[in-house]
């Protein structure tokens, strides 16, 4: 679910002054509908310090980055302590909370994503909880767009069903989105005469999220490695560059039985990747 929207926060707080969610239907589900048309600003969110929910949260931590595909859903762990008045009853089926992450700042999100299902929380003190929830992507409904992969910061939202209180509290932390890589290669010719020249090709391809396929990852910067047969670490060979289709050539003389790979360090929007090794025999 794709949120897009200008958020208008008091004092870490938000009222949500035209959600009527009846307790009955307090279920999860309702909880993800409830905080995204909140967040979208499809329910009018009123600066009102009287609708504040006296909730807060800290100590929440995230994966460095979460990796999303062209169309397999996505989920990432989130933990964070929940703080709460006396007066809120956070075992209430009208009580839900659970983790977001945004692109841009609070107030004026470029994108923001929840998870499906409210967070769990258990309770440590009289007013305090750890809680556990997911965030949930779905980049086949159309999620993200290629201009969201990079840096998103991690926050929080709690509501009140019965009463339409709420609490939006932003900067808890931070995560990478990542366009998911890929990378072949293929060794040839196999078996080889010492002394020959072997080619080595290969691809690089990232996730392109508005046509749920993966396309070449141009001009990158690759290197290529090479594990002698009987050993368990790749050296660096040379470093080449994917050209503008993401495909990747070079040429090695044949000295020894081995294997060899591409392997790309990654960027802050999209993750390193690896080749699985390909033997050569040489003879």
């Amino acid at each position: 679910m794709r949120i897009r929207a200008t958020v208008a926060a008091v004092s870490g707080a938000l009222a949500l002054s035209a959600l009527a969610v009846p307790a009955a239907q307090a279920d999860s589900t309702s909880y993800r509908d409830a905080a995204a048309q909140a967040l979208s600003g499809k329910s009018a969110f009123a600066a009102s310090a009287a609708a504040q929910l006296d909730v807060s949260f800290s100590n929440l931590k995230i994966a460095k980055a979460v990796k999303v595909g062209t169309t397999n859903h996505v989920s990432t762990k989130v933990t964070y302590t929940l703080t709460h008045g006396a007066d809120v009853d956070i075992d209430s089926p009208d009580f839900a909370n659970g983790p977001l992450i945004y692109k841009g700042t609070l107030e004026e999100p470029v994108n923001v994503l929840l998870g499906y299902d409210a967070a769990t929380c258990t309770a440590t003190s009289a007013t305090t909880a750890n809680c556990a929830g997911l965030i949930d992507i779905y980049p086949g409904d159309g999620d993200l767009l290629n201009s969201d992969a990079g840096s998103w910061k991690a926050g929080a939202l709690a509501l009140n069903y019965s009463t339409e209180d709420t609490a939006l509290q932003g900067d808890l932390g931070a995560t990478l989105v990542q366009r998911n890589s890929k990378l072949t290669v293929n060794a040839s010719p196999e078996p080889v005469r010492k002394g020959k020249t072997i080619t080595v090709t290969g691809k690089l391809s990232r996730a392109n999220w508005e046509d749920n396929k993966y396309h070449g990852y141009t001009n990158q910067p690759v290197k290529l490695q090479f594990r002698k047969k009987g050993t368990s670490t790749y050296t660096t060979v040379k470093t080449i560059k994917s050209n503008s289709t993401g495909d990747l050539k070079t040429t090695v003389t044949a000295a020894t039985d081995g294997y060899f790979r591409y392997s790309f360090a990654g960027t802050s929007t999209t993750p390193a990747v690896s080749a699985a090794g390909d033997f050569v025999d040489v003879q």
